[in-house]
């Protein structure tokens, strides 16, 4: 991995894995590995930016800033503490924190939240005398820590809300299928809009829609109003 180069994460649905793998071989990313609704990879800030706006089955993704081990919330607050978060935040923004816990030492995501926040607000007081506001809904940053038993991995969440979320809606409709699903269903079956595609029970439409997109060889993040990395401290402009 080069000096440019860094680790990412991109969540997507159990069965999906495999499919967004071939994705992100397509868009030329390195050292992809599946998991469990999970495929890492690495590639530079350009390769961030075209897998928010380009995957079809990716739900976000993840740029992981630090992994550790914690037997406790202590141990956690001081991990979390020890960053660098001028790197990441300024007090002028505001940040929320997202906490997925597997482990029988952490049985609270909620608490696990509340550890960063402090440890992160902490940190800014000790060196500014001031902190970053805490905002739930659409946050500048939003971070995620994933602790699995006593491994932790801290990231920051270059999507923001779900890349499920097209933007191509102008209403919401009753329980829609979701489209990553939907794009994921159509990617396996190998079709790529060289015949016709009839979907006879489309209720609201997601299948043809996604289809479409696919056949025209449109991006899906095009309708996007914005993307969480949009508001990073290192956010480059003119590369996007």
């Amino acid at each position: 991995m080069s000096e440019q180069s860094f680790e990412m994460i991109a969540k997507t649905f159990q069965g999906l894995e495999e499919v967004l793998a071939q994705e992100l071989t397509a868009l030329g990313a390195n050292e992809i590995e599946i998991g469990r609704r999970m495929v890492s990879f690495s590639g530079d800030k350009e390769m961030m930016y075209k897998a928010n706006f380009c995957l079809r089955t990716a739900i976000r993704i993840l740029k992981p800033i630090k992994h550790f081990t914690a037997k406790d919330a202590d141990e956690v607050y001081e991990q979390i503490k020890a960053i660098r978060w001028e790197d990441y935040l300024d007090t002028d923004k505001t940040f929320a924190v997202d906490a997925v816990v597997f482990s029988e030492e952490f049985r609270h995501s909620k608490f696990v939240s509340y550890k960063v926040k402090d440890a992160i607000v902490d940190y800014f007081r000790e060196k500014t005398g001031e902190r970053p506001g805490v905002r739930v809904n659409k946050p500048d940053v939003l971070l995620n820590i994933h602790i699995a038993e006593t491994k932790c991995t801290l990231s920051l969440d270059s999507s923001g809300e779900s890349l499920h979320r097209r933007g191509y809606r102008q209403e919401a409709v009753e329980a829609p299928l979701n489209e990553v699903l939907a794009a994921g269903m159509i990617l396996m079956t190998g079709w790529r809009g060289e015949c016709d595609l009839i979907d006879p029970m489309c209720g609201s439409g997601t299948i043809p829609i996604e289809a479409a997109l696919i056949a025209r060889n449109i991006a899906p993040g095009v309708f996007r109003k914005e993307f969480a990395f949009e508001k990073w401290v290192d956010f480059d402009q003119e590369l996007f």
